[in-house]
């Protein structure tokens, strides 16, 4: 009796790992984090002044004074299987946000999109959806990976909304996958697959085209009706 296998990929090769370019779309910008360069709007959301709540569902609590935040921005620019960007407002040339490509596993063609941070100004706005299509677009189309992963923990509502408004599937539930602040937690899985990503893509693009937003900003259609 015949047994059933995975699909065909033929010609499959090693994926290159991430490179560290710059990434322009209509509303935002990607670069990654210079210290020198970043640090003091980086430290206005990262620091004791920024939303105290941002930092309830990550392993990372808010720095208390700019020498740690300095070291920490150290440390990460020297990390050599992840790739933490900055994310800046197009118009203003402000950092308003970040996130880091991380789990990079280039034999299989898969990597995760993790320490996402926001500021209250990138909440809720164009750059906060174009600046997750970037990184998309520069992931599937550019560097050809398969699999593009989201994960948080269980009990954050918002993260698991955001994944899903993007076009994120919902895969499972890793239970008491970690130990952090002196809590459990259990980590919701996410994912979006190269066959996948076109249809995402192109909902997006409508999405975040101009004409999808009137003379005051606000958009014409939901992202999930599009």
């Amino acid at each position: 009796m015949a047994q059933i296998v995975g699909y065909s990929v033929p010609n499959w090769t090693t994926r290159p790992f991430p490179d560290k370019k710059t990434h322009t779309g209509q509303y935002c910008i990607l670069q990654e984090i210079n210290k020198k360069v970043h640090f003091d709007d980086l430290y206005r959301f990262f620091g004791p002044e920024g939303d105290q709540t941002t930092w309830t569902y990550l392993s990372l609590e808010h720095f208390e004074n700019r020498d740690t935040f300095w070291d920490y921005l150290t440390k990460i620019a020297h990390e050599k299987q992840s790739i933490y960007y900055a994310i800046l407002d197009k118009s203003t040339k402000k950092v308003l946000g970040s996130f880091a490509l991380v789990a990079i596993d280039q034999e299989n063609g898969s990597l995760e999109v993790g320490y996402v941070i926001y500021s209250e100004l990138m909440k809720k706005t164009k750059i906060a959806t174009e600046a997750q299509f970037l990184l998309m677009q520069y992931v599937f189309d550019q560097l050809g990976y398969r699999r593009y992963v989201w994960m948080c923990d269980n009990c954050n509502e918002a993260s698991k909304h955001a994944a899903t408004r993007l076009g994120f599937s919902f895969e499972g539930i890793f239970r008491n996958m970690w130990v952090y602040k002196n809590r459990n937690r259990d980590t919701a899985w996410f994912s979006i697959t190269d066959y996948e990503w076109p249809s995402i893509k192109n909902r997006m693009e409508k999405w975040l085209n101009k004409s999808n937003f009137d003379n005051e900003g606000i958009q014409k259609n939901k992202l999930t009706e599009m």
